[in-house]
């Protein structure tokens, strides 16, 4: 075990401190790890495509499941980290590093019944989704990701912790060399070893297992993180565990919501065009790229958010996030713009082979309209971010529930059903549902905020 670190570290000096300078020295490194990580992910895509459309709809069944296991490993870490990081605003260390200990035992426990489960009815599953002619690709792929789902759990969770003491950049470090060490190995595996869409499973899963080992290293056996972490002596805490699930549950139901919201997509997808799901799976981590400085200041505001509310300072809370939203829409307003001007240009590099090349125009198509999506998106992500950074997961978990499910699906289902506007539809309707659920978002994250300092 590591002996106890100095009762403030770095990152926590930071995250008590201002919280202007706090959101941009905690979600710049998480921008920049979140954007190679993105690239990997970008990168796997064309290598992928190589193989004609059938790999590529056989990633995109997949997506929802590797969507399901983000969910559940984002959200668990959600819930200790922000737990932690009101724990460290409190200045209650030993409840903080226990919070760490309970998320990871929970991790473990999760993992189990998660996995075997989802290995053994692959084909079903998939055949009921219709894959096709995809399938054995599909199956193929799904059977290794699954397998490999602790170390995509690992990874999650103890970056969620690291940022929670505010050492992002550590966080940062972990998917910096997990993405790189993924574009490496990606051509080797696919191409060079002769493994296809194996080779695209085997390569993520081996990556993550060496970063896993890493976090590790640092968590359990550095000398210098805030949290000490041990497993001697462990039991589990009742009121612990309500403090994570309070937030964790409903991060990982929202998260989950966003799965089925991608699940139903596709099966719209397969009925109005049967290129849609390879389309949809590929545009869509072009939108992931877009929104991941979003995602980067958004695990800063739970961070700093979890912390000011820890210690009743309201005042800070509500700086935090004005200060967040601001940026976030500004960001992604020109990121739009400059998304919707070269949308030809960007399409042209996930078409390259002869075999994806018949889906140029559908993604050129999806990535001009989607491109409006960026604004509204900042803005429900960070409200539910700061939800989550004061412990109210319920709320965080409703607003995203309203986004996807009561209006973004319905939306969908209306535009390119209904009304038979085709794939345009499934693109429009994601875009509608988005800004109206977003009005809500603001709205009650303002009065929230409002209501503490009233009372403060």
């Amino acid at each position: 075990m590591k002996p106890p670190p100095a009762t403030q570290s770095d990152g926590v000096k930071t995250l008590l401190g201002d919280p202007k300078k706090a959101i941009f020295k905690l979600g710049l490194p998480m921008i920049i790890g979140m954007f190679f990580h993105t690239v990997y992910h970008l990168t796997d895509v064309i290598w992928v495509s190589g193989l004609g459309p059938d790999a590529l709809s056989a990633v995109g069944f997949f997506f929802p499941f590797f969507m399901l296991i983000i969910s559940l490993a984002v959200g668990l870490g959600i819930g200790g980290g922000s737990a932690v990081s009101r724990y460290i605003g409190a200045k209650n260390k030993q409840s903080a590093d226990s919070v760490a200990v309970h998320t990871l035992v929970c991790m473990i426990i999760l993992t189990v019944f998660f996995t075997l489960p989802f290995i053994a009815l692959c084909k079903p599953i998939f055949e009921a989704m219709g894959a096709g002619e995809a399938l054995d690709m599909t199956v193929t792929y799904a059977q290794i990701m699954f397998g490999g789902s602790i170390f995509l759990f690992f990874t999650n969770i103890s970056n969620a912790l690291l940022r929670a003491e505010g050492d992002a950049k550590r966080a940062m470090y972990a998917m910096l060399a997990g993405s790189i060490l993924n574009i490496v190995l990606d051509p080797i595996f696919i191409y060079t070893f002769g493994l296809g869409i194996a080779g695209a499973a085997w390569a993520t899963v081996i990556s993550t297992t060496l970063v896993s080992l890493i976090l590790f290293v640092w968590l359990f056996l550095g000398k210098n993180t805030y949290l000490t972490l041990t497993f001697k002596g462990f039991r589990f805490r009742k009121t612990i565990l309500l403090d994570i699930m309070k937030v964790g549950l409903p991060s990982s139901i929202s998260q989950m919501s966003m799965s089925l919201m991608m699940l139903i997509i596709n099966l719209i997808l397969v009925r109005v065009d049967s290129r849609g799901v390879a389309v949809f799976s590929t545009g869509w981590r072009l939108v992931m790229i877009a929104i991941l400085p979003i995602f980067g200041i958004a695990t800063a505001v739970t961070s700093v958010c979890g912390a000011a509310f820890g210690a009743k300072d309201y005042k800070k809370l509500d700086i935090t996030f004005t200060y967040a939203l601001k940026a976030g829409v500004i960001i992604e307003t020109v990121l739009a713009i400059i998304t919707f001007s070269f949308a030809p240009y960007i399409t042209r590099i996930f078409t390259w082979s002869s075999e994806s090349a018949v889906l140029y125009d559908d993604i050129t198509l999806f990535t001009r309209i989607i491109c409006f999506f960026y604004p509204a998106a900042s803005i429900a992500i960070i409200s539910s971010s700061m939800f989550q950074g004061v412990g109210k997961g319920i709320n965080a978990l409703v607003i995203t529930v309203i986004r996807t499910i009561i209006l973004i699906v319905p939306f969908t289902w209306l535009f390119s059903i209904v009304l038979q506007m085709g794939l345009v539809g499934v693109w429009t309707g994601i875009v509608t549902g988005s800004y109206i659920a977003v009005i809500i978002a603001f709205f009650w994250a303002k009065s929230f905020i409002r209501r503490l300092s009233r009372f403060s």
